[in-house]
């Protein structure tokens, strides 16, 4: 039978959460210096909370803002944010996404994540780092596409998620964000979509 770690163990556990935003991967936790018998009897004390496999959290922390984001970003580090998932929180979207979009390199090990679910586009090494960020999101590092980024990539997936969508996208951009023409044009050139972006950026300009 395991025996209970002490209160100082769990202590130290606690503090090397809160020093990582209250949030750890299993494997983290390892690499910090929490045994794995203190982290599951803290799980099991109800004292954090599994937010997705092998990622935990402290309990009596705030609710997180972005709960599916932070959970995705630290289960898939080599993954960015993308399309309609990135579109939303840069709020040039009014769908509601009901699952993460995910864009990894091809050849990369796709991530088991069952909560939240995901769906997971495959790019070419080039063309995936194209206009990544790195935002704060809840104390975590998150990646996520530039909003110029987004407009390219709902153009280029448009037969899959509506012409529609990605029209209503750039006119979201055009009232909401700085218009950043060349930013916006230069990914388009190197994803291939300049000629199909470029009439319906010129008739909202």
């Amino acid at each position: 039978m395991m025996s209970k770690p002490s209160p100082a163990r769990m202590e130290n556990a606690r503090r090397v959460f809160l020093q990582h935003g209250g949030v750890l991967r299993t494997c983290e936790a390892i690499r910090f210096g929490i045994h794995p018998s203190v982290l599951y009897n803290m799980r099991d004390q109800g004292l954090l909370e599994t937010l997705s496999r092998g990622l935990y959290r402290l309990a009596d922390q705030p609710n997180l803002a972005h709960p599916d984001l932070v959970t995705v970003a630290k289960r898939a580090p080599g993954g960015v944010i993308c399309l309609i998932s990135a579109l939303a929180y840069h709020a040039i979207t009014t769908e509601i996404p009901h699952v993460v979009d995910l864009a990894l390199t091809r050849g990369s090990e796709s991530p088991r994540i069952v909560s939240p679910p995901i769906r997971v586009y495959w790019t070419v090494p080039h063309i995936h780092s194209l206009g990544i960020e790195q935002v704060n999101l809840d104390g975590h590092a998150v990646r996520i596409y530039s909003p110029e980024r987004c407009l390219v990539d709902i153009f280029r997936y448009r037969n899959k998620l509506g012409l529609d969508t990605a029209l209503e996208a750039l006119r979201l951009y055009r009232e909401r964000l700085p218009l950043k023409v060349d930013t916006l044009m230069n990914l388009a050139q190197k994803c291939r979509v300049a000629k199909t972006i470029t009439p319906y950026l010129e008739s909202t300009l």
